[in-house]
């Protein structure tokens, strides 16, 4: 009787085949990050509940992929189609599926270790780059690594489908059943479809993302996602209606808030400080690659950067200064137009493109020349289009520099750019007062560490010597550019465009945040360490401050030397923080649901029912500083 079931036995070993996948790239995903991780990874005795999670999200996407080839096999049973080819059909259409499936769960893989997050639609954002997106995967071993574990994986794939294919179905095509039975059989496979495809026994609703977060531990919860669960729920949630356009608090709320802000009082603590730069002061913005306070003498552990640690020192310094979001695109519009991080929306790639104002403006305005370097090339995340269309006179690119400088598919090394920089403002230094803003590039993988030079790591990993390597980049560009004339007056700010995904205590991650932010002006900024909670977005405003230039309340961020901002609020693409010098709200858009943690203390008892009034002003504040950016844009670009 087994025989005459074949189409049914056929997708039923399928099916499980699948799981076997699935669970063997789950398996692996568990090894590359624990093997990334300095500390041993602690799973609390949660990990097979984790696995047990990983199953249901696995059926789910197994149902999906098997829709169409259950519909056909129905078909083919109960018009008794006995034509191989058609099986043949049937049999390529679900080894593909699957394999575009496996592809995912690999890709998922740097993905995840990278952003702490499981592969979603914001990836597409590299299709759009493809290029530079293909040079950089093929320049990096790693990768190398884990296409060539989706080859082994799918290749192991298609023989055990032509196993079953061979063994299961194709002898017995041809064995009738009763239509009786065979309509019973349907009925049963359509009810375990129904009940697969929505990852649960129980009436309830079907599994969502939020399901699987049952655990105090951020890599128990999503490591039993399925990416491609995560990715096809993204891009669902993105091509709704509701999600265009966010509305995490009502228009009025907004307004009060940015009111609020607008009618901050000067800070009588810093209002002694009384500093006030010349005009016609220079300025270079360097916005650093993945520079996270934690690897700084900011941190907890042990500093990879002794030159920056320096500068620190002899600077403005703020200690708990937040990045708008986890992108580089993120830290360059956020720290050159004062706007934060709208969740997982691309700043700077829009149709039409979006007219924004900020620093490039206002000192434009001021008889600035302004310039922006970046060492790939600037129509990766359309930096060319949106910052000429925004006050930047001149972007100089991979283009501009010479081949022979190119160390990996980014261009030129973090050392070489900063060259590049001085020589434009010893040209530039005759004409007027400039700009220039470089985003360095040598701390993003594919890692290469240039030879020639007389830079000396101190530690054997990759990871950690292109840190010291940047580290060092920046020590010679200000001992370089000390030697000019122009150095004496310059204001110099440095900003991480975002950290990197250091500590896992949480499920966003806080180290992907914390950035250093320091002024340096030797001889009229006296060197300080500030503590207050500060963004990345209030870089424009301060430095409009410090010139006694107009412009920093067509921002969202404040005068740093004069005002305080009761906290600090951020983006993770689908989940926002804030902070003061306590505590940590962390809000999940999708999930809809926040948690209060005691941070410094690195507690992760969620608080939020006992800080209900506190947890209420927290959310308030971000929500309607958000929200506002959205109407601030909307105006803007409707006008």
């Amino acid at each position: 009787m087994l025989k005459k079931n074949a189409r049914y036995n056929y997708l039923v070993c399928i099916y499980l085949s699948g799981i076997v996948f699935f669970t063997l790239f789950r398996l692996a995903e568990t090894a590359v990050y624990c093997s990334m991780e300095e500390t041993p990874v602690d799973f609390g005795g949660q990990y097979p509940q984790a696995l047990l999670m990983g199953f249901r999200f696995d059926t789910v996407v197994s149902c999906y992929l098997l829709a169409v080839p259950m519909v056909l096999l129905i078909a083919g049973q109960m018009a008794r189609i006995g034509k191989a080819w058609f099986y043949a059909m049937v049999h390529y259409v679900t080894m593909v599926l699957y394999t575009v499936a496996f592809f995912a769960c690999a890709a998922d893989i740097p993905y995840f270790c990278y952003f702490f997050n499981r592969l979603d639609a914001v990836a597409l954002s590299w299709m759009d780059n493809f290029g530079t997106s293909m040079g950089m995967i093929f320049s990096e071993p790693r990768y190398w690594l884990y296409l060539i574990v989706f080859v082994a994986v799918a290749t192991g794939w298609w023989l055990s489908g032509r196993m079953i294919y061979r063994r299961v179905l194709t002898p017995y095509v041809n064995e009738r059943i009763s239509w009786g039975w065979a309509a019973g059989l349907t009925v049963v496979l359509l009810a375990l479809w129904f009940v697969g495809q929505r990852g649960t026994l129980t009436g309830g609703r079907p599994v969502r993302v939020s399901t699987a977060f049952f655990s105090n531990n951020p890599f128990i919860n999503q490591i039993g996602l399925n990416p491609v669960f995560t990715f096809i729920k993204s891009l669902e949630e993105n091509a709704k209606e509701e999600n265009r356009e966010i509305a995490l608090t009502d228009r009025a709320t907004a307004d009060s808030v940015i009111a609020e802000q607008r009618a901050l009082p000067v800070d009588s603590a810093l209002a002694t400080l009384g500093l006030q730069l010349e005009r016609g002061t220079n300025v270079v913005v360097v916005i650093m690659e993945s520079m996270s306070a934690e690897k700084t003498a900011l941190g907890h552990g042990a500093s990879l950067t002794p030159c920056l640690d320096s500068l620190m020192a002899a600077s403005h310094t703020f200690t708990q200064a937040w990045s708008a979001g986890i992108h580089t695109y993120n830290g360059i519009y956020s720290t050159l137009y004062g706007q934060p991080a709208i969740l997982a929306r691309h700043s700077m790639r829009r149709t039409p493109l979006p007219r924004v104002y900020g620093l490039p403006q206002a000192l434009g305005s001021a008889g600035y020349h302004t310039a922006f370097f970046v060492a790939h090339s600037a129509d990766f995340d359309n930096l060319q289009g949106f910052l000429s269309y925004n006050g930047i006179e001149q972007v100089v690119d991979k283009k501009d520099y010479p081949p022979s400088e190119y160390v990996n598919t980014w261009g030129p090394p973090d050392h070489v750019l900063f060259d590049h920089v001085l020589e434009h403002c010893d040209s530039m230094a005759a004409k007027g007062p400039f700009m220039v803003t470089l985003m360095t590039i040598s701390d993003h993988g594919p890692y290469v560490v240039p030879q020639g030079t007389d830079f000396r790591p101190r530690n054997k990993e990759m990871e950690r010597q292109v840190v010291e390597y940047a580290d060092w980049s920046i020590g010679r560009f200000m001992r370089m550019a000390a030697q000019r004339t122009w150095f004496e007056k310059t204001l110099f700010v440095f900003v991480a465009d975002h950290g990197a995904a250091i500590d896992k205590v949480y499920d966003m991650s806080l180290a992907y945040n914390h950035v250093p932010l320091i002024f340096h002006a030797p001889g009229r900024i006296a060197a300080a360490r500030d503590d207050r909670p500060v963004l990345q977005l209030d870089a424009a405003a301060t430095i409009l401050g410090l010139l006694g230039l107009e412009g920093g309340d067509r921002t969202l961020g404040i005068d740093l030397m004069r005002q305080s901002r009761p906290y600090a609020y951020f983006s993770a693409d689908d989940k926002i923080g804030v902070v003061d010098g306590e505590w940590f709200y962390l809000y999940r858009v999708k999930q809809q649901n926040g948690s209060l943690y005691r941070y410094r203390e690195g507690a992760t008892d969620d608080l939020a029912g006992h800080e209900e009034t506190r947890v209420e002003d927290m959310r308030r504040y971000a929500f309607g500083m958000i929200q506002a950016s959205q109407e601030m844009l909307k105006i803007k670009n409707e006008k």
